[in-house]
């Protein structure tokens, strides 16, 4: 599904923005910043205010001086059904985090679950056979597929609702991944590899719940970066285990877009993309502004 714009045109075009609401939080301008200008690029990456209301709009207002957009909650659902096309991950999520804007008309991307990929890879998990998603909002269809392409065969979903873990396990049944629903409430979790925490920062969960997650999880990614450390990353801490917040996953998915922005293509290297991490990385370990 994968198509390439025509980037001839869009070399003069160089505005970006991450969307959002709420969007004051994000770290995406200070990223992109520190990656733009290792890259030697004069392009300008702001942040904006928009809602699933004010979506269409907004983006029918873009001028040719506008090359991509970010997109954070809530509007990945509004920024698929935009795009007149979409990469695999994307159309198998029905979650587009990445538009790049041509001539054409936006073209979608899920950078998130690469994202997840490469943040997982970074602590040593190429692989996992069984593995656990907390929560099934819209982040988990991204896990779900990430862990799918790490080879995983079983995933469990501790999702308070049953009903809200159908369509992860109809995903399931296309990507060849048995998805199962287990309440917080359960007195035992079933032993897997990888545990990835989609829950939001300020999410409330039983101590003893907590507990019995960490006790035999495997490695904790909980995708939580702005309220840390979340209530599960004390629990592994407390069980002994080994977990991450999702500063990982923020970094490795704006590289994928930044690939997407400067080639059209996800999968091409970016001109010294050792050194552009790097200076990433380093504001990450800045507090945030």
């Amino acid at each position: 599904m994968r198509r390439q714009p025509g980037l001839g045109v869009l070399n003069g075009a160089r505005r970006l923005a991450v969307w959002g609401d709420p969007i004051d939080h994000s770290r995406s301008p200070q990223l992109h910043a520190a990656a733009y200008d290792v890259l030697d690029v004069d392009w300008i990456y702001g942040r904006r205010r928009v809602d699933e209301s004010t979506f269409a709009d907004e983006l029918a207002g873009l001028d040719g001086t506008w090359r991509g957009l970010s997109l954070t909650m809530p509007l990945k659902g509004v920024a698929h059904r935009a795009a007149v096309s979409l990469d695999e991950r994307a159309a198998r999520t029905g979650a587009v985090n990445t538009l790049l804007l041509t001539p054409d008309g936006p073209l979608g991307f899920n950078t998130d679950v690469g994202g997840i990929v490469r943040a997982l890879g970074e602590h040593g998990i190429a692989s996992a056979d069984s593995a656990r998603i907390v929560g099934a909002g819209a982040t988990a269809t991204s896990a779900l597929v990430a862990l799918a392409e790490l080879g995983a065969t079983e995933v469990d979903v501790v999702a308070r609702r049953a009903e809200a873990v159908a369509p992860l396990r109809a995903l399931g049944d296309d990507l060849g991944v048995a998805v199962r629903h287990t309440s917080f409430t359960a007195a035992l979790f079933a032993p897997v590899d990888v545990t990835i925490a989609t829950l939001p920062g300020d999410a409330a969960i039983a101590p003893e719940a907590a507990a019995a997650l960490a006790a035999d999880g495997g490695f904790l990614l909980d995708v939580v970066y702005g309220h840390w450390p979340t209530p599960l990353s004390r629990a592994w801490d407390a069980a002994g285990g080994a977990s991450a917040s999702g500063l990982g996953m923020l970094l490795h998915q704006a590289i994928l877009q930044i690939r997407i922005f400067r080639s059209g293509d996800v999968d091409h290297a970016l001109p010294r993309e050792d050194a552009v991490l790097s200076a990433m990385r380093s504001v990450l370990e800045r507090p945030a502004a």
